[in-house]
């Protein structure tokens, strides 16, 4: 007959049963859990890619400072610091790309801008945005080129407060670096690999969150930005739907928490009972006056 004690009373049993626990435990717990945060060692994802690719990648620095310091040229030609750009009153949308690039950074671009359409919330009111690019022999005339067009595909002024930026490559490593953009300059096509990402910065000037891909659904853009900013932009509303949706890292998106809607639930079950019974007692005390 099986016995506990005997399974785990001797030292070996105990060895035993501790490799079964974890075992068990393992099994049990979600890829995030285990060490390592369930994510594959850098040695061998970078066995899988061809070598111009190895090492691109997004390091996640969430709640770290980006570097106010850092000095740019912006699309007039003027030098400027990231800290003098960023607003202290709202959030920021920060993208890193380059101006000679055949085809991604377009698309994160195009896709950015399609979201920041639809995303509810005003350019330069609610938000601002900042592209800086990583190649710096970039010029101020491209950036003012290509603000102007991106402008324009938003139907705004060009007053607009969307920066794009060039710098040297001291600069533009400091604020790679404090985002975790990792990215790499392949001589033979003299083209840059790197991610495809949208940085969102907290009016403190830290790192809210990370939008991935080259389309951003505008709900999670939405919220992104509601959450970076702490509640200061956005409805009512917004803050509410905030709490029923938690970012998902796995997915890279905002999901339905149903915790938060039972939250959000009780709390306007709780709100409605309060005004009622505050209803019901002054009536109450209108009739024992009005006796």
């Amino acid at each position: 007959m099986y016995s506990p004690h005997l399974f785990f009373g001797s030292r070996a049993g105990w060895r035993l049963g501790l490799a079964v626990a974890a075992l068990v435990l393992g099994a049990s717990l979600p890829a995030s859990a285990l060490p390592g945060g369930g994510k594959t060692p850098q040695a061998i994802v970078n066995a899988d890619q061809p070598p111009q690719v190895q090492g691109v990648d997004v390091e996640e620095h969430l709640g770290e400072p980006v570097p106010l310091a850092a000095r740019f040229t912006d699309e007039t030609g003027r030098e400027v610091t990231l800290g003098q750009l960023l607003p202290k009153d709202k959030p920021s949308l920060v993208t890193l790309v380059y101006y000679e690039c055949p085809m991604l950074c377009n698309l994160v671009i195009n896709g950015q801008v399609a979201a920041m359409r639809e995303v509810g919330l005003e350019l330069g009111k609610d938000y601002e945005a900042i592209t800086v690019s990583i190649d710096p022999k970039d010029t101020p005339a491209q950036s003012e080129a290509r603000r102007r067009r991106h402008l324009q595909a938003m139907g705004k002024p060009e007053s607009a407060p969307w920066h794009f930026l060039t710098g040297t490559e001291e600069n533009i490593r400091l604020l790679t670096e404090a985002v975790g953009f990792k990215y790499k300059y392949d001589e033979s096509t003299k083209q840059y690999a790197h991610p495809a990402v949208v940085h969102v910065i907290t009016p403190e000037g830290s790192v809210s969150r990370y939008l991935y891909g080259t389309s951003f659904p505008a709900k999670d853009m939405k919220l992104a930005l509601v959450e970076a900013s702490s509640g200061r932009v956005g409805t009512s509303f917004d803050r509410v739907v905030l709490s029923c949706f938690k970012y998902d890292a796995a997915m890279r998106r905002y999901s339905f928490y149903v915790f938060g809607f039972i939250r959000t639930g009780a709390l306007m079950v709780l709100t409605a009972l309060s005004g009622m019974l505050i209803y019901f007692w002054r009536r109450e005390l209108k009739k024992g006056a009005a006796a």
